[in-house]
């Protein structure tokens, strides 16, 4: 399918894990006079840059680049606080005459520029301590088993396979005895409207991905990835519970540095992980982007 990007409207890129979106979105910016705007969650912290593959120095000299590496690991950061800085970056980019390419593989932040936020109050800490205890207790999982049975309208719209997004909607739940869904039902006009947009849906041949992902990780070793670690722990802002803490392979290569663990066995465990989570991110994206231009890249 011909995409037609010759309308000055705003550029959404959305893809899996090492599927070439930060490439693409490069080369668009060079092309349409555009700037790159991070929608990936762990991307906007400042201390993991090989880890999460953030674009670097070289990459961002070729087109300005916004939002990323803007908040340090430990900072409370939500999709909320996430939707008022793209909010600022569009208003910045219409000033300067600049075209917003917002590319990332955090499926929430799209669906909450195109859908809309609700404006669900904050939640009590007793909640989120209580929250703490189950998934102690009885493991990540747990959340999604509970939304189940107590608020089935949720557990049928959301990724029930993300543990932080069952959680969350299980901590809504409790707080204002009103679920997830009943809160998005009442959402306000989005910041973007898809009709006013181009979207972009990378797609690409499994086996293709996933030796991306492995040669990928190779290289963040290679690159440093056990001394960008080290810095973290150095500075004493690691929180394995944190949600800036959950880059993939943080928690194995750290294991590493502090508890000796088997070197070989933390990169294996950091790919499996990145395939998994590639395969969940493709999973919600076919279902969530049907509607965008289904892209595929397999020269990147």
């Amino acid at each position: 399918m011909e995409i037609e990007f010759d309308n000055n409207k705003p550029i959404l890129i959305a893809g899996p894990t090492a599927s070439g979106k930060s490439a693409l979105g490069i080369t668009l910016a060079r092309k349409h006079d555009g700037v790159v705007i991070n929608a990936d969650a762990l991307q906007v912290y400042r201390q993991w840059q090989i880890l999460t593959a953030r674009p670097d120095q070289s990459e961002q000299a070729q087109c300005p680049h916004w939002m990323y590496g803007h908040i340090d690991i430990g900072t409370p950061y939500s999709a909320g606080h996430w939707l008022a800085d793209i909010r600022k970056c569009l208003d910045q980019a219409q000033d300067q005459g600049l075209r917003p390419i917002i590319l990332g593989g955090t499926g929430l932040y799209f669906q909450l520029l195109t859908q809309g936020i609700a404006s669900i109050p904050e939640i009590p800490q007793e909640i989120k301590t209580k929250a703490d205890d189950i998934e102690r207790t009885d493991g990540r999982q747990a959340f999604a088993d509970l939304l189940v049975s107590s608020d089935p309208k949720t557990s049928e719209r959301i990724d029930m396979q993300n543990p932080m997004r069952t959680r969350r909607a299980w901590e809504v739940l409790m707080a204002t005895n009103k679920g997830m869904a009943d809160w998005q039902d009442e959402t306000p006009p989005p910041l973007l409207a898809m009709d006013d947009c181009i979207g972009i849906n990378l797609i690409s041949d499994k086996s293709w991905l996933n030796s991306r992902i492995e040669k990928r990780f190779d290289m963040m070793i290679d690159m440093g990835a056990l001394d960008e670690c080290q810095r973290v722990l150095d500075a004493g802002i690691w929180d394995e519970n944190h949600p800036s803490c959950r880059a993939i392979g943080a928690r194995e290569l750290i294991g590493h540095l502090t508890n000796d663990d088997d070197l070989d066995r933390a990169i294996i465990d950091s790919k499996t992980q990145t395939r998994q989570y590639a395969k969940r991110q493709r999973t919600w994206f076919r279902s969530k982007m049907r509607d965008w231009h289904q892209l595929e890249l397999t020269n990147t």
